[in-house]
């Protein structure tokens, strides 16, 4: 879909919300804008999608069911801070990174495992000594994190992703915290797809019998975990899995997460 297209539709269903631009990108001779959608509420919580071009189901989910996810949202009284395809120039092209061959990829923090020694990702339970704030990303990362940086830490935070790799019709999900409300929102999705259970998905790491991780990778994710941010999680639909039940797995996790921040 040619972005220009997707941003008029976006605007054409955006209904109550607010919709600005929060930067620019220039990519392949052209300018891309990037846009955040908000609505009120008590409590926020923060959607991202469309880090990887070629993960479309998150960027369309919020295209085409954004009035829906809005109105229940404002149903509980949570405010929405929505960034609906944070990659465009991918996402057009269906490619994983920019049009400049960058990797847009959530990069929002390094560890400093020991006093001047850094590392992307450290593992469940690894002491450190402190983590730091990355900068040295790619230009729509570097927006976003600047973009997000100038709020206060939402009540809750979803990344919409897809995997590429897995040749089944599954999804599975990381989190952080307490694994029982993402447990009940993998029971929920089951009517759509399978959920993949003891899954090698990312440097040897394993989904457990719910199809769950903890990873504490350097990812949006965790730096809003890093942060407080008590409803942390990030859903992985395959991009095996039909459209349609891609969307319904991710307004399942949705509708989960405005649940989780209403109650909080």
């Amino acid at each position: 879909m040619d972005y220009r297209d997707y941003l008029a539709r976006l605007r054409a269903h955006s209904g109550d919300a607010t919709l600005f631009e929060y930067a620019t990108v220039h990519e392949a001779g052209r300018d891309y804008p990037l846009v955040c959608l908000t609505t009120p509420g008590r409590r926020e919580l923060v959607l991202t999608a469309g880090f990887h071009g070629e993960e479309p189901a998150g960027p369309l989910t919020l295209l085409e069911h954004f009035p829906e996810v809005a109105a229940f949202a404002r149903s509980r009284d949570v405010a929405l801070r929505v960034f609906p395809c944070i990659n465009p120039s991918g996402f057009e092209a269906g490619h994983r990174y920019n049009a400049s061959g960058e990797q847009p990829n959530n990069d929002f923090l390094r560890y400093e495992v020991t006093p001047g020694v850094f590392a992307e990702e450290v593992h469940v339970g690894q002491p450190f000594h402190a983590w730091h704030p990355h900068e040295a990303t790619p230009k729509e990362t570097r927006a976003l994190h600047h973009e997000l940086a100038r709020h206060p830490p939402p009540r809750g935070a979803l990344d919409l992703h897809q995997d590429a790799w897995v040749k089944a019709e599954c999804f599975y999900a990381y989190h952080f915290g307490d694994p029982a409300p993402y447990r009940e929102l993998v029971k929920q999705s089951l009517a759509h797809a399978k959920v993949a259970i003891h899954l090698a998905v990312h440097n040897l790491l394993r989904t457990d019998r719910f199809g769950l991780i903890v990873h504490h990778d350097g990812s949006n994710s965790d730096w809003f975990h890093r942060r407080g941010v008590p409803h942390v999680a990030v859903l992985e639909t395959t991009t095996r899995t039909p459209l349609a039940r891609c969307h319904a797995i991710n307004l399942t996790w949705i509708r989960g997460l405005v649940e989780l921040v209403a109650a909080s």
